[in-house]
Order: C-alpha cells, then structure tokens, then sequence
C-alpha cells in the first residue's frame, strides 16, 4: 500500500504528546511536513520523529499535491482560517478541539467540508476511549435504567496554565477552563447518551488569574507565567443543561482555593450508576439479589489517541465519516456557545 503522505501544523503540547509518535509509527503513513512558526520546534520534531521535512509556512505543505491530509494542532484561535484554507486546498482535516472559537464560524467550517467533499474530523479524543465505549454500551443496553441525571466534575487546586499566554487569552483561545478542559467532559456525555440540548444556565468566574503577578501556584503547565499578558477568559464555570433525556450539571475549575482535584462523571440511573474517573477507568453501583453492589471492570485501556489517528487516516483512505466527523460534534460547540451566553447575559438560554 502505498503512504499516505500528511502535513502536521502545529508541533506544540499536543502534537508531541498525543499525535507524532502513533502516526510516525504507522506503516502506511508518511509525515512529509512538521510546520511550526517557531522553527526550532518544526525541525525538532523532524529530528525526533522522522518527518520528511520541517518548514514555518503551512502554505507550502498545502501547495504539495501529494499531501492527501493535515493536522490541525495550533492555538485555537487559527483553527478556522488554517482548516478552512486546507479544505480549500483540496486536503482532509483533523482539527484539534475545539472545533474553533465558536459555534458560528464552526459551521461554516462543516459547510465548507462538505462543499469541498472532504473529512474533516475534530480531536474528541474521548470518544475513542475504551471506558467511554463501554459506558456507552451499559447505557445503550439498558444496564442503568432510567438515565435521569449526569454529573461532572473538572476542578483543579491553582492550576491555571500558561497565564497571561494564549490559554487565558479570550481572543486566541475563545474561552477558559470550559473551552479547555470542559469540552472533554462535555462532548462524552453527548456522545454517550446521544440527547439534544434544551435550556441551559450557567455562570463563569475570571477571578483568581486576574492579577498576575500575584498569582500564586505551584507549578504551571504551557509555560511560566506572562505578567505582560492578559487574563479575560474563565477560570471556574458551573452550570445546569435540560436536555431530551437526563439533565446534566457540572463545576469546573482550573484554578480553586481548594487544594482538591477532581476529574469524574457520575452517571445516575434508577437501575445503577457509573463513576467515571476521567481518562481511566470506572465502577458500576447497582443492586441485585436484596445486595448493593459495586463493579469494577478489567479491562485493558488502549492510546485513544491512537485510536483516533488510525480512524482518521481510515476515514480518509475510504472517504467514510466517523464519530469523531464534524457533524457528529456539532451539538458539542452549540453547548459551549450556550453556557458562555448564559454566563454573560445571566439569563437561562433555550435552544432549538
């Protein structure tokens, strides 16, 4: 078989710990391009991963007719225009989530996928992890009952990242805590339970980052602290969504006078219930027999990184769309745009 020859933009985070190594591993797969504008970065991950070549301008890799794909794995705020010239250029897309910095240009991105007949997947990397699956099977099955309520939990002790730099800038990243973090947590429950959004009310704080230099923490990932920079964006965000079928409510928080971290998802049935613990594993509460009892599955976790890699480069080699597809992730960025609306206008927000 011949190698599907693909570009990666962005040599940053995520490209070094989710995306370069299982795609330089794949046999069918040439990385021909690692474009960065920060060169050193692109020639680093040439050096590390076997890339063909390492260059600043994406444009190039997207003038190469060989290029069948790229990957999309920049600052939020560049999604729209890098993903929009891809497709335009005749190239597949797998775009980092978010999907961009809101639910408007997001579908203009969806029109355009399909406008050009191409697959444009977007990085919900949970989807692809196997307690994920599995959780959706229960639930599919019937194993939970009556799937009344979702709780989720995002909370960090002083955790902000990178501040003053691109993550608590609003306009470069779009938003905070919850366009970082929360769209993980969100998009599983919407993918495993599959219902449609009804009303939502939320609020969103921008407290404990707004001082810079005052900040104080103990470690920070994304990079030291910028106290030249900016922080408009949340940094805890709580709320409550009626939806078609169980409700949901969630508190996010990357940076708390708690020094307690919490990253779960309960799922609440009449029959049983499901703690998730975030990017692990999970324990099932049930009853049978006049008992109450917990489960603990076995089980082996796959990269899901990797999982979803080699279901993109599937989706491409057989034009087929995946659940990962932008359609399919939609309702995921309709949701964010509503708990920032409702945070901002204080007011219970209706979608139809």
């Amino acid at each position: 078989m011949e190698k599907m020859k693909i570009a990666i933009i962005g040599c940053g985070k995520i490209a070094n710990g989710a995306h370069l190594g299982p795609l330089s591993a794949m046999p069918d797969v040439e990385i021909r391009y690692a474009v960065d504008l920060v060169e050193e970065r692109a020639r680093a991950a040439k050096e590390k991963y076997g890339v063909t070549q390492a260059i600043t301008d994406y444009k190039i890799a997207l003038a190469d007719k060989d290029v069948e794909a790229v990957y999309v794995l920049t600052p939020n705020f560049s999604h729209y225009t890098i993903t929009m010239d891809s497709l335009r250029a005749g190239k597949h897309v797998f775009c980092e989530k978010p999907i961009t910095n809101n639910y408007a240009l997001s579908k203009e991105m969806a029109a355009e996928a399909k406008k050009q007949n191409k697959i444009l997947n977007i990085g919900v990397c949970n989807r692809y992890h196997k307690s994920v699956e599995m959780i959706k099977d229960y639930v599919g099955k019937g194993k939970l009952g009556d799937l009344y309520h979702i709780y989720c939990s995002f909370r960090s002790y002083r955790n902000i990242p990178g501040l003053g730099g691109a993550f608590t800038s609003k306009k470069e990243s779009g938003g905070g805590v919850l366009i970082d973090w929360g769209i993980h947590f969100l998009d599983l429950i919407l993918y495993i339970t599959g219902v449609k959004i009804n009303t939502v009310s939320a609020n969103a704080y921008n407290k404990l980052g707004r001082d810079i230099p005052a900040y104080v923490y103990k470690d920070m990932w994304a990079g030291p602290p910028n106290p030249n920079g900016v922080c408009d964006v949340d940094d805890m965000v709580t709320g409550f969504i009626r939806t078609s079928g169980a409700s949901i409510s969630f508190n996010g928080a990357w940076a708390q006078n708690i020094d307690h971290n919490e990253m779960f998802i309960d799922f609440m049935g009449d029959k049983g219930g499901i703690r998730l613990q975030y990017g692990k594993d999970f324990t099932f509460y049930t009853s049978e027999g006049g008992a109450l009892q917990s489960v603990k599955p076995d089980y082996n976790i796959p990269d899901m990184y990797e999982r979803e890699d080699l279901r993109f480069i599937e989706a491409v080699r057989k034009g087929i769309k995946t659940r990962s597809y932008i359609d399919e992730v939609l309702e995921s960025a309709r949701l964010l745009d509503a708990i920032y609306e409702s945070a901002d206008k204080q007011i219970e927000i209706t979608l139809k």
